[in-house]
């Protein structure tokens, strides 16, 4: 999520806990909140305003909101919003199974963070330069740098992790010490983000 629940609510208010939504066998999904069912639209308004959610499945009781949250990315993906590039999509798919599958979470994690941040202060700067006469835009300015910024930050992390794939490719497994040195070089660009942020 770009901003979490209390960010984005009123941030004097204490932070409302999750709605509860079940999913039955029929795929219908129910928010015990207002108690009437919703679609997984209303699920994607849900996490735009900061509404934080749990869906449950209802018949075995298990978490399931991970695998909902993938099919709402999958169903504005197919709806044409594209946000997610086929290069990166690629990458992704790529460091499921690899060994350095555990990294990966917390950076992708760490790096929408640190966009949402730039994001935030994009917009105040935007409307202390504008004096918040005009709402903000995506297309002004310079978010689309920033955009671009991230990405490439983005992708030079994710090739930090090539020249496994590369030396597994050619047979040989990585060495102890090369999995260290990538592990040190993650470790540096996480905290040179860190102090940037």
């Amino acid at each position: 999520m770009a901003q979490n629940t209390a960010e984005r609510a009123d941030p004097g208010a204490a932070p409302q806990p999750p709605v509860v939504v079940k999913k039955y066998a029929n795929r219908r999904l129910y928010n015990t909140e207002s108690s009437s069912y919703v679609t997984l639209e209303d699920l994607a308004k849900m996490v735009r305003i900061g509404r934080d959610f749990v869906v449950y499945d209802a018949k075995s009781g298990d978490d399931i909101t991970r695998s909902v949250l993938t099919q709402i990315i999958v169903e504005e993906e197919s709806k044409g919003h594209n946000l997610l590039p086929t290069p990166f999509l690629r990458q992704l798919i790529g460091f499921y199974g690899d060994n350095m599958q555990g990294l990966v979470p917390r950076y992708l994690e760490f790096a929408m963070e640190g966009f949402s941040r730039q994001q935030e202060q994009m917009k105040t700067a935007m409307e202390r330069t504008i004096g918040g006469l005009i709402p903000f835009a995506p297309g002004i300015g310079g978010l689309e740098e920033l955009g671009k910024q991230n990405m490439a930050m983005m992708e030079r992390a994710m090739s930090l992790f090539t020249p496994f794939a590369r030396s597994e490719a050619r047979g040989e497994p990585p060495s102890v010490e090369a999995l260290q040195e990538e592990i040190q070089r993650l470790r540096a660009l996480l905290s040179e983000h860190e102090k940037k942020a």
